[in-house]
């Protein structure tokens, strides 16, 4: 120990001596930073030692402080967006530097990463981008940030409820839109069993929002399979340069004139906080709680679904009748009136039940047509004479007597009845609910590079329109991320963790609720009975259908039927077991990096830019059978690509060309390789023509190939992988077109069936999807006050991915089955299986916008775009879901008055009627505008933002897809602390 000792002294020594040599060669930088108009202090503003990276930003009072071991003189470089930068000289330790800065509003200098996965100048951009930043955020007209995205040129969006949007471009658009890749801070921001992003009910918190940058038309050279129409990046505030305690609390109305449901509050509370701990390390938390009254899904259209035969398409369509008129009636927006049966096929169920031989029922028939005026009185002395007095009673007393009688009086002649729904109101619960919880570490190994591991937690109430109207209730979604990330490199790990709670299928769960209540097989005899005797009353057709409904309905629960027991009993059991409960745990596990190698080989300075990168993907299902086929234990698929960019200026940065290529492996398909090849042409200063041909693809969804699941109106949901129909025994028992189908019962009505009409519907490969692009672009800024940005597109698909319907009958005919049990209900099984459509699809589009800054604060933006697609073959179904023409008109000012405290904004937006194609119905929705306007008030002295605005101020109820919700106005109130 002795000898230990000195050596112990000379090392703390040493140490020390280090750490004092350290210290006399750091330097303190600090000071303030405040706004030359209005003296207030500015956050988030970058203070860094010019031709370096040390630096630091301005904290929520406007003050920072680094240390440094550069010797001083040196020079600050303070800069900030919506201001001018400055450079300030520092002489020494000691000097407090306390800077003023002038507001400076220009446009094209935003800086974007989508378009090529590095920095760049949106003006510079080689393919179509949008972008939304901070102010535009702040100083929104809409009541969410993500409602922001509807106002971008390109964009369409479906709302299935206040707060599950769906966004989309370039056409190809529904509830739940695959084609588009949504990533918030690189993380895949989809629901791993449902597919597809569940809009802003999961991801950031209002306030934690930095930017938005979006990327129309193909990515997926860049970003994989989920970009084949477009890439959302979401942005969040890093804690190192957005500090301090944020909080807005934002409330108001909707439902102001009581069209839908009584007049109802909405509030929506977020909170923020950021703290720098040390030059090292910071962190960050927020929350946000969401609640309103949900926009109600009404439309009461008669709706004729398939495998019916007649439907207007192969997903159906809108025909003429009400629940008083057509006897089938089955509302878009009705759920339990899916259960539809044809009476004859009915009424002769309940002949072979009662053990009815053939040989007395034609004798029946033959008695009533010889007595054409014997009433249901007469005929009953025909059966007690017949089978006897106690037959005849029992057939009596259970209504079979009635039933005979309309038979031989053929009153049931074929007709389909459906049993009586409900409408949406009385069965989903109309309390929307979100509340969503984030946070982060943050710590710098360096001045490049930085470590971080963030939180993002979201669960809430809604609802959403897939094949059915689903009630998301309780649904969870957790991400989880690790993340290392330098100046040129990133490796990052997630997971998305799914709960779907105690979601139900409020369609099927009605259908089941009907079943309940009162089963088919009690429901529809009764039916059967009273309308005979109501025809033998004399009365009309279509009045005893509806008598007969009211007595088949005696008793029916009415009104909120979602809040009773027995419906909640149904909801609550899962699909599997004959409700309609889902149990969806579903995960995605995803490890990629990327490396910008063109500073490591020395190419900057030959104008060459190379970057590489790869990802792994893993989709694990587990909905327990209750959407996919996964009873047999969890579903794993796999998905690895890599890809690379090389990039060359030419001419000093006259000319900027660059290709790209993506592979990507999935475990159900063939590789795909997707090339990009990119030209960027400098006319003058702020004044390029850009060009591009891109290739994407899209591997088939989860859904796409493992769903197996059983919507409202009796049709399987089948993928369409080649296991599962060997799993249902295609090979045989074959499954034919509902066309062909439809044709053998018209054969079998007329007296003469004909098996030979029968076709059986044939599978090909089932494959991913594939597009080819070309897009031309011109982006120039006139006087920095003018921005001018256009585009025309064309595009081709091949290999669509879409859907066909099949029938099969439930006992194969080399088991004893019979070919007319496919016009039977009870004794087929019609399908929905996901296919690839043959032929090529062409799209075309173009789009112009325009950004003016008119002094004194004012700025006018409008845009207007186009897209049609082209011919189409036969039967098919597009879900091409966007008008021919759409627009939209900006006019606000942020700074009004002698101290610049008063703001306003004012959007208006207006879409073309044209026809929806949705798996839950296909109609025409009829062209519609809105206006959104907001007035601000800040606070500079205690740092606040006062807000009043509205969307759809007038309250001009709309829909943005056949069959989900009317959207009315919204007006509120905000106030936001600490938001600038």
């Amino acid at each position: 120990m002795r000898k230990l000792k000195p050596s112990a002294g000379l090392l703390l020594a040493g140490t020390l001596a280090c750490i004092t040599v350290q210290a006399q060669q750091s330097t303190i930088v600090s000071g303030s930073v405040k706004s030359g108009k209005t003296n207030e202090a500015i956050s988030a503003v970058s203070v860094t030692i010019k031709g370096g990276t040390t630096g630091t930003f301005t904290d929520d009072k406007g003050n920072f402080r680094f240390t440094t071991v550069q010797k001083p003189p040196f020079t600050l470089v303070i800069s900030s967006v919506g201001y001018a930068t400055r450079e300030v000289a520092f002489t020494g330790a000691g000097q407090v530097v306390n800077v003023d800065l002038e507001q400076s509003f220009t446009l094209g200098d935003e800086v974007v990463v989508a378009a090529s996965r590095v920095p760049e100048r949106i003006l510079e951009s080689p393919v179509s981008i949008e972008r939304v930043g901070p102010a535009a955020i702040r100083n929104a007209a809409t009541p969410s940030y993500y409602d922001l995205l509807t106002n971008l040129k390109g964009v369409d969006v479906v709302s299935a409820s206040f707060t599950f949007r769906s966004v989309g471009t370039r056409g190809f658009n529904v509830s739940g839109n695959s084609r588009l890749n949504q990533l918030v801070d690189g993380m895949d921001n989809q629901a791993p069993g449902l597919n597809f992003s569940v809009g802003s009910v999961g991801g950031l918190t209002e306030l934690d929002v930095e930017n938005m940058e979006l990327l129309p038309g193909a990515s997926s050279a860049l970003y994989g399979s989920g970009g084949m129409n477009g890439t959302v990046l979401i942005n969040s505030k890093n804690p190192f340069k957005y500090q301090g305690l944020s909080f807005q609390v934002k409330t108001g109305l909707n439902h102001i004139d009581g069209k839908q449901r009584p007049r109802s509050t909405f509030h929506d509370w977020s909170l923020r906080w950021a703290d720098k701990l040390s030059e090292k390390f910071a962190f960050k938390i927020g929350a946000q709680f969401v609640q309103a009254q949900d926009w109600l899904a009404n439309q009461s259209d008669n709706y004729l679904r398939p495998p019916t035969p007649g439907a207007p398409s192969p997903n159906g369509g809108v025909i003429p009748g009400s629940r008083t008129t057509d006897p089938n009636y089955d509302g878009v927006n009705v759920y339990g009136d899916e259960t539809s049966q044809n009476i004859s096929q009915i009424a002769n169920s309940v002949f072979a039940a009662a053990g009815l031989p053939s040989v007395f029922l034609a004798g029946s028939g033959a008695f009533l047509a010889a007595n054409p005026t014997l009433n249901i009185a007469g005929y009953n002395a025909f059966l007690a004479g017949a089978l006897g007095a106690p037959t005849a009673n029992a057939l009596i007393a259970a209504g079979v007597n009635n039933i005979l009688f309309g038979a031989g009086r053929n009153y049931y002649n074929n007709q389909y009845v459906s049993r009586t729904g409900y409408a949406e109101k009385d069965v989903i619960n109309p309390t929307t609910v979100n509340v969503k919880l984030s946070g982060a570490l943050h710590y710098k190994l360096s001045d490049n590079t930085e470590a971080s591991f963030a939180v993002n937690y979201g669960t809430g109430n809604s609802v959403y329109t897939g094949s059915d109207r689903y009630s998301l209730k309780d649904l969870r979604i957790a991400q989880f991320r690790l993340e290392l990330k330098s100046k040129n490199w990133f490796l990052r790990a997630y997971t998305t963790h799914e709960n779907a709670g105690s979601t139900f299928n409020a369609t099927i769960t009605t259908r089941l609720f009907n079943e309940a209540w009162k089963p088919s097989t009690a429901w529809y005899p009764q039916y059967l009975a009273a309308y005979a005797a109501m025809r033998d009353a004399g009365m009309a057709n279509i009045d005893a259908h509806n008598a007969a409904r009211g007595f088949a309905d005696a008793g029916r629960p009415t009104g909120n039927i979602g809040q009773t027991a027995l419906f909640q009993k149904v909801a609550s059991t899962p699909i599997s077991q004959g409700g309609g409960l889902f149990l969806d745990e579903s995960r995605l596990n995803v490890f990629e990096g990327q490396y910008n190698l063109t500073n490591d080989l020395g190419l900057n300075k030959t104008g060459t830019e190379f970057l590489v990168g790869a990802s792994s993907r893993q989709f694990v299902l587990n909905s327990q059978g209750t959407i996919f086929a996964d009873t047999a234990g969890r579903i794993k698929i796999n998905e690895v690509g890599a890809y690379a960019q090389l990039s060359q200026k030419f001419f000093g940065d006259v000319l900027k060309l660059s290709v790209s290529g993506r592979y990507d492996k999935n475990t159900n398909f063939k590789g795909r390789f997707t090339p990009r090849a990119t030209a960027v042409l400098k006319l003058a200063q702020d004044h390029n023509i850009r060009a591009s041909y891109q290739q994407a693809y899209r591997f088939p969804t989860t859904q796409n190939q493992w769903i197996n699941l059983t919507i409202g109106g009796g049709t399987r949901l089948m993928g369409g992988l080649s296991q599962l129909r060997d799993f249902y025994k295609f090979s045989t028992n074959p499954v034919y077109t509902p066309e062909s189908v439809g044709a053998f019962g018209a054969s079998v009505v007329g007296g003469s069936p004909n098996t030979g009409l029968l076709v059986q519907q044939n599978f090909g490969e089932f494959k991913a999807e594939s597009m080819r692009s070309f897009e031309v672009g011109y982006k120039g800024l006139i006087a920095r006050k003018l921005l001018i940005d256009v585009y025309a597109y064309w595009a081709k698909y091949r290999d669509f991915l879409s859907s066909v319907n099949a029938i099969q009958a439930r006992v194969p005919v080399s088991a004893g089955g019979s070919f007319t049990d496919l016009l039977d209900a009870s004794k087929r099984i019609a399908y929905s299986i996901a296919v690839n459509t043959p032929g090529d699809v062409k799209t075309s589009g173009w789009g112009a916008s325009v950004d003016w800054l008119l002094g004194r604060n004012y700025t006018l933006g409008a845009n207007l775009y186009h897209d049609e697609i082209g011919d189409l073959p036969a039967g098919f179904v597009s879900y091409f879901n966007t008008p021919k023409y759409r627009a939209n008109l900006m006019f606000g000012n942020s700074g009004l008055g002698k101290s610049a405290k008063w703001g306003f904004n004012v959007v208006y937006r207006y879409v073309d009627g044209f026809r929806y194609e949705g798996s839950f119905a296909v109609g025409q929705l009829p062209s519609n505008g809105q206006l959104d306007a907001v007035i601000s008030y800040k606070c500079p002295s205690i740092k606040s933002l006062i807000k009043v605005g509205g969307t759809n101020i007038f309250n001009s109820y709309y829909r943005t897809a056949f069959g989900s919700p009317e959207i009315g106005g919204l007006y509120y109130i905000s106030f936001g602390y600490n938001v600038f």
